[in-house]
């Protein structure tokens, strides 16, 4: 089945954070009470993305191992419908996930890049690596994007699943139209985090 053909049956689309929603550095900052606070770059391509994939019906989450409270805080800003923090076996989360959607795993795209993302990536309808992944997580990909992490891979998920559909451009108006109630209700936040 082709990349294109996978992409027409998703129902719900799956990221993880490190070095695909960010390009994989995490910034710890020393805190007063001698604890460390955690910093990630997100990129603003990708929560417009989000936004578009919610209007088309799509439904959004993250799966993750690392515990962040600026994951947290971008999550909610993003209005994930799915976070799933501290995740060392991300199957766990994912038939959670299914059960919750009421899907199968032909419904579930995932993104990826590195190598705790296989078993996930391994059975999904559609497998996404980031441009920066392991070659392991890229050669399991059915669909490679264009941008690394942080830099706008989350949006190549989002434009190869909708292109697919053939309702990307149809989306896009749709989203610039401001009296678009329904566009409005998927927007993301505005960052008042």
């Amino acid at each position: 089945m082709t990349p294109e053909a996978r992409a027409q049956k998703i129902k719900v689309l799956i990221f993880d954070v490190d070095g695909v929603l960010t390009d994989g550095q995490i910034f710890v900052l020393p805190g007063s009470d001698g604890h460390g606070i955690e910093t990630k770059g997100f990129s603003a391509h990708d929560g417009l993305g989000i936004s578009l994939a919610r209007l088309d019906g799509i439904q959004i989450g993250i799966v993750t191992k690392r515990q962040s409270q600026t994951v947290a805080l971008r999550a909610r800003d993003l209005k994930l419908e799915f976070v799933y923090q501290g995740q060392s076996h991300k199957m766990d989360a994912i038939c959670d996930i299914l059960a919750k959607a009421n899907i199968t795993l032909d419904e579930l795209a995932y993104v990826g890049d590195d190598i705790i993302d296989l078993p996930v990536m391994r059975v999904c309808g559609l497998a996404i690596a980031s441009a920066n992944a392991r070659p392991q997580v890229k050669a399991a990909a059915h669909y490679v994007t264009p941008n690394p992490g942080g830099h706008g891979a989350g949006r190549d998920a989002v434009d190869f699943i909708l292109n697919a559909r053939g309702t990307l451009e149809k989306t896009i108006e749709a989203y610039l139209a401001a009296d678009n109630a329904a566009a409005r209700a998927a927007d993301i936040g505005t960052g008042g985090m």
